[in-house]
């Protein structure tokens, strides 16, 4: 039995595990200074896992939990070597530090884009650029350091981009995005040499001039204090309560909710994982998460070729999550999860209420009338959310996973904050194909947000099998004289590969458990898949982007499960040449037909700009759900009690008549009346 201080095998890191590793590694690279990337929980080996969670899904005595490891990626100060490092916690040592290859660059870390930030604005040939603007007294000049591409097999330096924007007003909300300027400063990460002054193009097409003086234009702001509008003021309060508290209960980072029981952890890279999950004691999924997420832009001019972020492996969700704040992020009764990270000396530092969780109610469950008593039955369908939001630069990206009371889980993914902009000289009604105008001097390219959503599936058990099921017509002989049927056809996926979607055959994956058989149905229990139907990546299959991105060419990836195999574009994509991920990974054949299996759906928005998502963009919402399908024998929500006014407490407008949710409905009212008139 292990001692109650211990941390759980998917517990987050803790400050004391982030001091260790310094320790450890200070320890073993005597006198060298280190920069330190990441220190967070390296993954624990799922066969040395699986026995302790199904121990405590059963109840059982729990055995000896797996080692606890930690992962650490860091620069040798004196040679700028990078490195990975993998530590056992329990025994305080070292099970490796391998350098890493001179091509592979390490994430980003916070503190490095903040250096970054600061010496770019002090750099003589910076300050000699802003001089030729000669900004009105009262307008300054910022930088946003980007993570520099891949346009080379060759690069092996470490490299930052910097595009630069005027601040018009000095206000902490200033929209600075709406006023790029046409000169970008590239910079060496390590030695802050100016590699070059690239100017931007501004007009539809490639040429470029020297910086001139600006032409003042007023900038699209956001903030409601720089609004020349005034705000609604019809706007009534909202006000969620729950005076009895929540339905959910938790015991440090496990979570009980109605027949719902599973673990929420975070680390720097994914952010939000969600482990363990079951539903009435049974096993569904061992682990949920984003992997990846790229974001290529459309624009085809230099330098906007290279203009690839990897939002998880390059910079990190959990790197970048919000600290959330009540009645603003998230309403109702919550909880707030924190996390922790390091800095680059290796300080722990804590991510308060970075994870928030909520109950909220999402319409009906189910509800029918008998038309000819006009009894109804009406049971609305209360969720519990969690929910993580990150700010990577000028996006904002909300992740909400979602679990209702009929055992489905939705991942619901928005997208808002400010477009990522450059500029250009629309004064004379020029536009481009490539790319929508949303002020003056100011245009936003197309571009997409490809995300990963890797599914470690554990369907009544951790073998399972995936297949897909198209709907098609019967043919038209003996058995189809009417020419109306259809039926569906079953293909398994018995190596690794990947799929495509396919809407004309309402195609649907399914993940199956062929060793378990509904008494009913009398076939494998099953959760499916519910697709979000998305255009795969745009860039040519030539192009740098595509290598690095392949991930994004397929909506489904089947795999083998392996560990460390976590990440869809490879462990490290900051200026990687190629992926090293799912599209490797399938090559190896593996057999998947009734095994340990993962499943990676590939999902995103095309997102061409319109002007109204500027200055702030009202939200893009793209969704992908998990669905029982044969895992059950009846509907499972039938035991959620029925919806009642007594127990809701809603109000009443004055104008309205009264109703009943559960007394004659409109169309029992109806039958009566037809009665009476026959």
């Amino acid at each position: 039995m292990v001692t109650s201080h211990r941390p759980h095998p998917f517990d987050p890191i803790t400050p004391e595990e982030i001091k260790l590793a310094v320790r450890i590694l200070e320890a073993g690279f005597p006198g060298v200074p280190l920069r330190y990337k990441r220190i967070d929980i390296n993954e624990p080996i799922k066969n040395d896992v699986i026995a302790y969670i199904e121990a405590e899904r059963l109840r059982q005595p729990l055995p000896t939990p797996p080692a606890r490891l930690l992962y650490v990626l860091f620069h040798r100060l004196d040679t700028n070597a990078f490195y990975k490092a993998i530590l056992n916690a329990d025994r305080r040592s070292i099970v490796y530090a391998k350098e890493l290859p001179k091509e592979v660059q390490g994430p980003i870390d916070i503190d490095e884009i903040a250096a970054i930030e600061e010496m770019c604005l002090k750099h003589p040939a910076v300050l000699a650029e802003i001089e030729k603007l000669q900004l009105p007294k009262g307008v300054t000049v910022c930088n946003d350091p980007w993570m520099y591409g891949t346009d080379s097999d060759n690069e092996d330096r470490r490299l930052f981009q910097c595009f630069m924007y005027m601040v018009e007003v000095d206000h902490p909300q200033n929209n600075h995005y709406s006023l790029p300027c046409k000169f970008s400063p590239v910079f060496d990460g390590f030695t802050h040499e100016l590699i070059r002054m690239d100017y931007l193009p501004g007009g539809s097409d490639f040429e470029i001039t020297a910086t001139q003086p600006w032409k003042p234009v007023k900038a699209v702001q956001y903030a409601h204090d720089l609004l020349d509008e005034p705000l609604r003021t019809d706007l009534k309060p909202y006000i969620v309560q729950q005076p009895e508290g929540p339905s959910y209960s938790v015991d440090g980072n496990s979570v009980y909710w109605q027949k719902w029981r599973f673990r929420v952890g975070f680390n720097a890279r994914e952010g939000l994982v969600i482990y363990n999950v079951t539903y009435d004691n049974r096993n569904l999924f061992y682990r949920l998460a984003v992997s990846e997420m790229t974001v290529p832009y459309g624009d085809p001019r230099a330098p906007y070729h290279r203009k690839q972020a990897f939002d998880v492996g390059d910079t990190g969700f959990g790197m970048n999550a919000n600290q959330l704040s009540l009645g603003c992020d998230c309403l109702g009764h919550i909880k707030y999860f924190d996390g922790y990270r390091n800095d680059s000396r290796g300080n722990p530092l804590l991510l308060k209420n970075v994870v928030c969780m909520h109950e909220q109610d999402n319409g009906l469950q189910h509800k029918h009338t008998n038309y000819r008593s006009g009894a109804a039955t009406v049971v609305r369908n209360r969720q519990l959310v969690l929910q993580m939001i990150c700010t990577i630069a000028n996006y904002e990206y909300i992740f909400n996973y979602i679990f209702d009371q009929a055992a489905n889980v939705e991942l619901e993914v928005r997208a808002t904050g400010i477009l990522s902009t450059v500029p250009f000289d629309n004064e004379n009604g020029q536009t481009v194909p490539w790319g929508t105008n949303v002020g003056p001097g100011v245009m936003a390219p197309f571009h997409q947000h490809m995300f990963s959503l890797r599914v470690d599936p554990a369907i009544d058990g951790f073998k399972n099998t995936v297949y897909y099921e198209d709907s098609v017509p019967m043919p038209e002989d003996e058995n189809n004289p009417y020419l109306v049927g259809y039926v569906s056809e079953g293909t398994v996926m018995r190596t690794a590969g990947a799929a495509n979607t396919s809407i004309d055959r309402h195609r649907v994956f399914k993940i199956r458990n062929d060793n378990v058989i509904n008494p009913i149905t009398y076939k494998p229990v099953a959760y499916k898949l519910m697709a979000a139907p998305s255009q795969m990546l745009l860039v040519s299959k030539n192009a740098h982007g595509f290598r690095r991105a392949e991930f994004a060419t397929k909506p489904i990836w089947l795999t083998k499960y392996q560990d460390d195999e976590l990440y869809a574009a490879g462990e490290f994509t900051n200026q990687s040449r190629r992926a090293e991920g799912v599209e490797t990974w399938v090559q190896r054949k593996d057999n998947t037909e009734n095994e340990d299996v993962v499943l990676w759906h590939t999902f995103g928005l095309t997102h061409n700009p319109r002007i109204e998502d500027f200055p702030v963009m009202p939200m893009e919402r793209i969704s992908v759900m998990l669905k029982p399908d044969g895992f059950f024998n009846k509907n499972p929500a039938l035991d959620v009690p029925q919806s009642s006014q007594l127990f809701n407490k809603s109000s009443q407008h004055p104008e309205e008549t009264a109703g009943c949710c559960s007394g004659s409905s409109s169309a029992g009212a109806k039958a009566k009346l037809y009665k009476r008139i026959d």
